[in-house]
């Protein structure tokens, strides 16, 4: 079953994003992810959803939108940008790969 958390209703759209990140980097990472998860749900317009996922080789946040143009949108925010990327960067091992999928 699963967690209503990641697949929000009125989601239309997921912005996937897949870090390299080593084992040792894995705990400074999750609390990136946790400082961060309530300001996108609250201040991102159309924002659905944020889940971590982490395996073996890699993690991915998943971000949940109502619209795919909501997700391209979160892409160019200080949020994003300034706050969230400027953490991670030392973390990562090499470029971030971000996808975003229209949900049916």
């Amino acid at each position: 079953m699963f967690s209503t958390s990641v697949w929000a209703t009125g989601t239309g759209a997921y912005l996937q994003i897949n870090l390299k990140i080593s084992d040792e980097n894995r705990p400074a990472a999750a609390e990136i992810y946790k400082k961060y998860k309530q300001p996108f749900l609250e201040k991102i317009e159309n924002s659905t959803s944020k889940a971590l996922l982490i395996n073996e080789g890699n993690v991915q946040v998943l971000h949940g939108f109502k619209d795919t143009a909501s997700a391209e949108a979160y892409l160019a925010t200080e949020l994003f940008k300034n706050d969230v990327v400027r953490e991670l960067k030392p973390l990562l091992e090499a470029s971030p790969e971000i996808t975003i999928y229209q949900a049916m």
